[in-house]
């Protein structure tokens, strides 16, 4: 199994240039598992706790459940992929079957900052994105999709996205054995990954 990590800070652009990879590859080879699905389970905590948790922060990241299903897809056997909402800042107690495939892919803004999890990565991709182009598709996203408002999202971007990132996630650049500058100009990295990937297949 080839096991790709895809990490960048938050807004981007992971998700797409994902998709750009799987939108050439045969249906049913290659499989995603989301860091986002292993925030560690909050149900101990009211809402109000869980809305002042930093989640920008490793300690944040269930790594031990997340590694061992890399582990227990290597070996072949499917596991149960816990469900997050960000609505309620917990698990939802569902769980997706996942199997494993030739190829997966785990994307996540901190997946490179776990050694055990960095080792397991055949190849390590960070997406590089302008810091303001991804305030601006963070709020976009959260306002959209995630319920919230625009202080609130402003209000978490400086209070812990912003020095989260630039603790955790920028250094990890240096692990990343290819970086994609997620720009309409990054077609030749998103190429080169995917022949990597189809000699696998």
């Amino acid at each position: 199994m080839l096991v790709i990590g895809i990490a960048g800070g938050t807004g981007c652009g992971k998700t797409t240039v994902v998709n750009q990879i799987l939108n050439e590859l045969p249906e049913g080879e290659v499989g995603v598992i989301s860091q986002d699905s292993y925030y560690k389970d909050t149900t101990h905590l009211t809402y109000n706790e869980r809305v002042n948790i930093n989640f920008d922060h490793p300690r944040s990241i269930d790594f031990d459940l997340l590694t061992a299903h890399i582990k227990e897809l290597k070996y072949n056997n499917p596991i149960q992929q816990p469900v997050y909402s960000f609505v309620k800042h917990n698990r939802t107690g569902d769980t997706i079957l996942t199997h494993p495939r030739k190829v997966m892919i785990v994307e996540g803004i901190l997946i490179l900052t776990n050694p055990e999890l960095r080792d397991m990565f055949d190849i390590k991709i960070f997406v590089h994105a302008d810091s303001d182009e991804r305030l601006i598709r963070r709020l976009k996203r959260d306002i959209a999709e995630r319920g919230r408002d625009l202080d609130e999202v402003l209000a978490r971007y400086q209070n812990t996205l912003k020095p989260m990132h630039d603790q955790f996630i920028e250094p990890m650049k240096e692990y990343a054995d290819i970086i994609i500058p997620n720009n309409k100009y990054n077609t030749v990295a998103v190429d080169i990954v995917r022949t990597i990937i189809n000699e696998k297949l």
